[in-house]
């Protein structure tokens, strides 16, 4: 279970000083609200041998000293140490986008999207919980439980034996109740996954599911995986419904014993009644760490389980990478020149085949630099693969593409990629303006660049006739565009690169 904390370690410690200022804290104000009891016993005390106004006076400036000492600790506490845990979250979100950004394309085919963004979103909150409220609230509980433990023994051994004689039983249902909250909350963010996955699917299908008038089957299948959710969140519901009062009812009867033994001892005069207010405010003031242990219980169980699901994407390796020999080569990312690339693509005997079922077989060809080739065939000859092996969307065996001679292996990926303009056959457009999607390619493109870019996909006229020409917004995946309209613009999203290779698959459809 720990194991899947292992990936936090570097963000813990790049924070470390964060932790230890929020350790002071905790320290500073449970050293402070410990006082608090012994200040009573002290004003109970004299209050039976008889105490002056001023006195009394006294003991209330210091309570009230006490606990404002104390709320000022307590903000603190939670300032540092809540706000490290965002730090993290937000360092821990920003790795892990930058990570997703890396992964090779196989890995967006077997994954839905709503499965990774319920990762990226509920997920890693539940990871911050555990970072930031979790390790608060247990630091606090063991602090003041270790000090308030030390007090009570001053008072009496013997009634604080008493007190934390429900403590075995405390563990055994501790570890009972964690494990079992660890496996249903697994279970329950496996079901959000699926939610997330099947709404992204239905918002982003929105129009075939209405030209089938499948609205009604949709919202069907929706509720059966809602209620499924909701079934197996009530179960920990109510999992934790029997933890809190069951650890509530074990320090009842503490504080049951407590009063009733303690109570002999005053009416005896064993112990003075000081003594006894001050050990049951300490009683008392252990109600709520107890209590949030059950809460703590909770956090750290989800947030395990969440980061183990967070870790599933962490480890995924891009199956498609810069070798060894290329990156000690350093030949660098981003070339400041294009021109190092004449164009030339050659394929030598090339064999392909998707999980083993053959789609290319002994494929010879030389394409000239500066040249045009059309391929044409039945759907599902293999076109789309063939031309996706040349920016190494999928991989091919070792010098079987070749790029002026030298097989595609060879350049640093961002170099070949970059050298590429690709037109898939699946148009994507981001959510942004009409300019921005075209300027995608290039980061510094100029307005005219843009305009150029646009002329040459044969789409700057109906640009100009939108109602905010290249400022007009085009919705969720273009939306607002027709087919067309879509691959022209992306077209130009290619064009404006200037690349040494243009592959456009089957991107005049529309």
């Amino acid at each position: 279970m720990l194991k899947s904390l292992r990936p936090l370690l570097p963000y813990l410690k790049k924070y470390r000083r964060s932790y230890i200022i929020g350790t002071i804290c905790v320290f500073c104000n449970n050293g402070i609200w410990i006082l608090f009891p012994q200040v009573i016993r002290r004003a109970v005390d004299d209050m039976h041998l008889g105490v002056t106004r001023h006195k009394l006076a006294t003991y209330a400036l210091l309570l009230l000293a006490v606990a404002a000492t104390k709320g000022i600790f307590q903000f603190l506490t939670r300032w540092v140490v809540i706000g490290v845990s965002r730090e993290i979250e937000f360092d821990l979100r920003n790795d892990l986008f930058k990570h997703l950004e890396g992964l090779s394309y196989s890995f967006y085919q077997r994954t839905r999207t709503g499965d990774i963004m319920a990762r990226a979103t509920n997920d890693l909150n539940a990871v911050r919980m555990l970072l930031g409220p979790a390790i608060m609230y247990s630091a606090n509980t063991i602090v003041f439980t270790a000090g308030a433990l030390a007090f009570m023994l001053s008072i009496s051994s013997k009634l604080t034996l008493y007190a934390f004689l429900p403590l075995p039983v405390v563990s055994i249902v501790v570890q009972y109740f964690g494990k079992r909250i660890h496996e249903r909350f697994e279970r329950i963010q496996a079901m959000f996954s699926d939610i997330s996955a099947r709404a992204q699917e239905n918002f982003s299908g929105a129009r075939v599911i209405r030209a089938y008038v499948q609205e009604d089957a949709e919202i069907a299948a929706f509720e059966k995986s809602n209620q499924e959710y909701i079934a197996r969140s009530l179960k920990l519901v109510r999992l934790m419904g029997m933890l809190w009062p069951t650890l509530e009812t074990m320090l009842g009867l503490a504080i049951v014993l407590v009063l009733w033994l303690g109570g002999r001892e005053v009416l005896y005069g064993h112990m003075s009644v000081g003594d006894f207010v001050a050990f049951n405010t300490y009683m008392v003031q252990l109600t709520w760490p107890i209590i949030a242990l059950g809460w703590v219980i909770n956090i750290f169980q989800r947030g395990t389980a969440s980061m183990a699901r967070i870790n599933e994407i962490l480890v995924e390796k891009p199956e498609i990478e810069d070798s060894v020999e290329v990156k000690a080569a350093g030949e660098g990312t981003r070339p400041a020149h294009a021109a190092q690339m004449r164009g030339e693509i050659e394929f030598r005997g090339l064999n392909f085949a998707y999980n083993r079922t053959p789609v290319l077989h002994n494929v010879n060809l030389r394409i000239p630099a500066g040249s045009s080739l059309a391929i044409v065939g039945p759907t599902g000859s293999g076109k789309t693969t063939l031309v996706s092996l040349i920016p190494r969307i999928y991989d091919a065996s070792p010098a079987t593409v070749l790029i002026d001679g030298k097989p595609v292996r060879d350049y640093p990926l961002d170099f070949l990629r970059s050298n590429i303009g690709f037109v898939p056959q699946e148009t994507f457009l981001f959510s942004e303006t009409v300019r921005e999607n075209i300027a995608f390619g290039k980061e510094d493109a100029s307005d005219q660049d843009v305009h150029s870019a646009a002329e040459a996909a044969n789409i700057a006229t109906e640009i100009e006739n939108f109602p905010e020409q290249y400022r007009t917004l085009v919705g969720e995946r273009g939306i607002t565009l027709s087919g067309g309209q879509k691959q022209r613009t992306a077209i130009a999203r290619a064009i404006i690169r200037n690349p040494r290779i243009l592959i456009l698959d089957d991107a005049l459809s529309s």
